[in-house]
């Protein structure tokens, strides 16, 4: 298995756009003295800008916009609410229903880790007939869990005390780096989890799971 899991599920990029946005409106909110309107103004340019050049690199316009109108709807949110720190209520929902979704997934034997992973290398569900394999992106599944669980943790208190320096400089320090963890355990864990002998992900041995 010499290819990491952070070759097979995509590189730093798309982690480090969604960090662009939020520390604009940070920005843009603590410049103009706490006003949510230019702080919501500067990350919506920041997202179209972000959006247009990943279009120009070739970027899938679905996953762009998807970006994009997140940012929207974030900034909204703020802006109806009065309270710059619900910029993040968009983030913290997403964390907590990846979580919850990662856990089901494993507990109903369809791990997303193994989902992901066999889309990208074209073997749809073929891996699910492999139970070391199976066994193995459960286990390393639950890395995944705990990195939405770990941002939950710290997100929610920041929020509730609505601390947006705090909130926005931990949105920073828990996406890449975060995840550049979580890819590097989860593949260790994965790797652990397979037996010697095993020919690895690429090839899974095509057996009845029981």
């Amino acid at each position: 298995m010499s290819e990491s899991l952070a070759s097979l599920l995509g590189g730093r990029s798309g982690a480090v756009d969604a960090t662009i946005p939020p520390l604009a409106f940070a920005a843009g909110w603590l410049l103009t003295g706490n006003s949510i309107g230019w702080g919501a103004l500067t990350a919506l340019a920041a997202a179209g800008g972000v959006a247009l050049w990943r279009l120009r690199q070739g970027a899938k316009p679905r996953a762009v916009l998807i970006g994009a109108f997140a940012v929207c709807v974030s900034a909204l949110i703020a802006l109806y609410t009065g309270r710059a720190s619900d910029f993040f209520l968009i983030q913290i929902a997403s964390n907590a229903a990846s979580a919850l979704g990662w856990t089901i997934s494993i507990v109903i034997r369809w791990p997303l880790l193994g989902v992901i992973a066999g889309a990208a290398l074209g073997q749809k569900t073929r891996w699910r007939r492999d139970p070391a394999l199976l066994r193995a992106y459960s286990r390393a599944s639950w890395v995944w869990v705990g990195q939405y669980v770990l941002r939950l943790l710290v997100f929610v208190p920041l929020w509730a005390a609505d601390q947006l320096v705090a909130l926005t400089a931990a949105r920073v320090i828990l996406t890449w780096p975060l995840i550049a963890v979580c890819l590097a355990v989860s593949w260790w864990v994965l790797r652990k989890a397979l037996p010697s002998g095993h020919p690895g992900i690429r090839h899974p041995e095509l057996l009845e799971a029981p």
